[in-house]
């Protein structure tokens, strides 16, 4: 008679991300997930001409990867609190009424914002493979035709793996699994 494993009542018991490191995910099954972070660049405000290189630029980017990728949007809360508390300190220490008035009301803005859960919006592309030589010329390949397409990328941190994690998995909200809370 066969014995089967007990299921788990917990939804991290079905993930099979072994561990987070290095900017890597590390699968069970000996697979690796990774990739870049592109920062977003607002190309509205460019002139028309640009627009068209820098879209033109990444429909090469993408149209040269040869390999399955996933495009990942994600936000991110920011936390604008300390953003606040150096407004405040500006404005305690100011004494012309113009400028107290200005820095007043980025303080009811930052407070608006922050009532609101302000977020970033991140961009990912990212990649499974086993190789750590083709893993680091994939992200070296990724990182330089970005910034020849005109935007900014690196590889993705430990934090933004587990911030994507907990989005797709958790609604966005941070867990810390395995803490005991007294």
């Amino acid at each position: 008679m066969a014995t089967t494993k007990p299921k788990s009542k917990y939804t991290e018991a079905d993930i099979p991300v072994k561990s987070i490191t290095n900017g890597v995910i590390f699968l069970d099954n000996g697979q690796k997930v990774t990739g870049v972070k592109i920062m977003p660049r607002n190309i509205f405000i460019l002139d028309p001409t640009t627009q068209n290189a820098i879209i033109t630029n990444l429909k090469t980017v993408y149209n040269v990867i040869d390999f399955e990728f996933w495009i990942i949007v994600a936000d991110r809360p920011v936390d604008i609190n300390v953003y606040l508390s150096q407004l405040q300190l500006l404005y305690n220490t100011t004494t012309d009424p113009a400028r107290r008035k200005i820095i007043n009301e980025d303080i009811n803005k930052a407070n608006m914002f922050a009532a609101n859960n302000v977020v970033d919006t991140e961009y990912y592309l990212l990649f499974k493979e086993k190789d750590n030589e083709l893993i680091n010329k994939r992200i070296r390949n990724l990182i330089n035709n970005f910034a020849n397409a005109g935007l900014t990328a690196f590889q993705t941190t430990n934090s933004d793996l587990r911030m994507i994690l907990d989005n797709f998995l958790n609604g966005g909200m941070t867990t810390e699994f395995g803490t005991v809370l007294s």
